[in-house]
């Protein structure tokens, strides 16, 4: 019999992941890469691939084929799946489960899978129990449904046939914090991975941070095939993760999963290759992670040259100083006075040592008189208020602010860096003036565990913090000493 063009319509959405969502999602914008996006989820929703692991960069649609539409084709050929979408929030997963109802509810999939309904639409009893709300929801009459869960929380009494993991790091402050990272890893193996059994599936879809996020730990304990050629499939080792990174801008040679010549961007209708490459001059560390899939050990130094200025422009706004204490005895005080204007910051005057605090509060109040500075920001931590108020005592007009500093150290410069070595200006003769300080800075090494001092580091970041981020809002707790 004769198909009619809806019912072959139908018929082919029903057999393909990506007619499926074109059939559902009219609107949907595609270019080349989503036809091999939407294969590879096809393969994962029929079975040939049980794990896997896609990379992509930010705003090419990831989400909302992997964590949208994919849940909601599965629910389709199988309402008795349990499915859990995880990312780095509940209130993200929130999200992705919301529009994956969206989807269930909208005439197009009604029309190709009617047994797989919610609580409230039509043919589904009033009696029926099922569970549907905005956090989770089953299937009407079946035993599948989708839970949505944050990163760390509870999956108690659970069993997940298929794991959806849609970026565990909210950005890259999170990614570099070492504790966030290895929570993440804590939970993913002693929550997620014992919720699954022997014919669970899972799928990690990133956007890439860090060398040692989810992605990297999983390459280095697991098998794992990175997939060039839709062939591979046919050989694969049991349980093995395939593997399949899109970049931004092609790096390699062209393969049957991505065809493009090198240089040519993923997504160019939304993402040209001239608005790429301004983005990889900003920082070519982080849209190597971000944008090509590809973190690298953070090796070589973490500063350029700093900018440099031989008297202060006209416009400055105001004078500040910002006092890391010692914190340990192997740490140095650094105070840096500084002045602000037209968002950039001119530093004035430093004092970068290890000697005691009973010297070093003569000298930085010293400074802080000669340089008129009005407002001191001083960190508390470990004996930093006791030095706010002994140099509080001893100025005069200068506000002196005492705030604690709970944010990860490490993820903190890594963060930063960028906005500091662009936006901070040295004097002229800054390496004369503050030899060590100066040394400090111009050797310090992305691999953040070899440097002997983050202490010069870490002050710049700090005011880069207050100056430019909205005074501080990174920072709480800051609090004026009062006389």
């Amino acid at each position: 019999m004769r198909l009619g063009r809806r019912q072959l319509r139908e018929t082919l959405a029903r057999r393909s992941f990506g007619q499926f969502a074109w059939h559902v999602q009219s609107s949907l914008e595609i270019s080349g890469f989503h036809h091999n996006y939407y294969r590879l989820l096809d393969e994962f929703a029929r079975g040939r691939i049980t794990r896997l692991i896609i990379s992509v960069p930010p705003q090419h649609g990831k989400s909302l084929g992997a964590s949208q539409l994919l849940p909601a084709y599965l629910l389709g050929l199988n309402p008795d799946l349990r499915i859990c979408i995880g990312s780095y929030s509940f209130s993200l997963a929130r999200r992705f489960g919301l529009g994956v109802q969206r989807i269930i509810g909208t005439p197009e999939y009604r029309g190709l899978f009617p047994d797989t309904l919610l609580k409230g639409m039509e043919s589904v009893k009033r009696s029926d129990s099922s569970l549907r709300t905005a956090d989770e929801f089953d299937i009407a009459g079946a035993d599948g449904g989708l839970r949505l869960v944050g990163r760390e929380g509870a999956l108690t009494g659970n069993r997940v046939d298929v794991m959806i993991l849609d970026d565990l790091y909210k950005d890259q402050m999170e990614a570099n914090s070492p504790v966030i990272r290895r929570n993440a890893w804590d939970w993913y193996t002693s929550v997620v991975r014992t919720r699954m059994h022997n014919d669970s599936r899972e799928i990690i879809v990133f956007t890439r941070w860090h060398e040692d996020d989810l992605i990297g730990r999983l390459s280095r304990s697991e098998n794992i095939t990175d997939l060039t050629d839709f062939a591979q499939l046919d050989r694969l080792a049991p349980g093995a993760w395939v593997r399949v990174n899109f970049e931004a801008l092609k790096s390699g040679d062209p393969t049957a999963i991505d065809s493009r010549l090198p240089g040519e961007p993923l997504w160019p209708e939304r993402h040209s290759g001239e608005l790429l490459a301004q983005r990889r001059k900003l920082d070519p560390i982080v849209f190597e992670a971000l944008y090509q899939g590809n973190p690298v050990a953070r090796q070589g130094l973490l500063y350029g040259e700093f900018p440099t200025y031989e008297k202060l422009p006209e416009g400055v706004l105001r004078t500040g100083n910002y006092t890391d204490t010692a914190d340990a005895g192997g740490d140095r005080l650094c105070s840096v006075c500084y002045a602000v204007g037209g968002g950039l910051i001119y530093v004035t005057d430093v004092i970068y040592t290890d000697l005691p605090m009973e010297i070093t509060e003569e000298q930085v109040a010293g400074m802080l008189t000669a340089g008129g500075i009005r407002s001191a920001y001083i960190e508390s931590n470990n004996g930093g208020r006791g030095f706010a108020r002994a140099i509080e005592r001893k100025v005069g007009a200068c506000i002196v602010k005492s705030f604690h500093q709970s944010a990860n150290k490490e993820s903190r410069i890594l963060s930063n860096s960028s906005a500091v070595n662009s936006s901070v200006f040295m004097p002229g003769n800054w390496k004369l003036r503050w030899p060590e300080f100066a040394a400090d800075l111009t050797s310090f090494r992305r691999d953040f565990h070899a440097n002997r001092h983050d202490d010069a580091a870490d002050t710049l970041t700090g005011i880069v913090e207050m100056e430019l981020y909205e005074q501080g809002r990174r920072i709480r707790h800051v609090g004026f000493l009062g006389r």
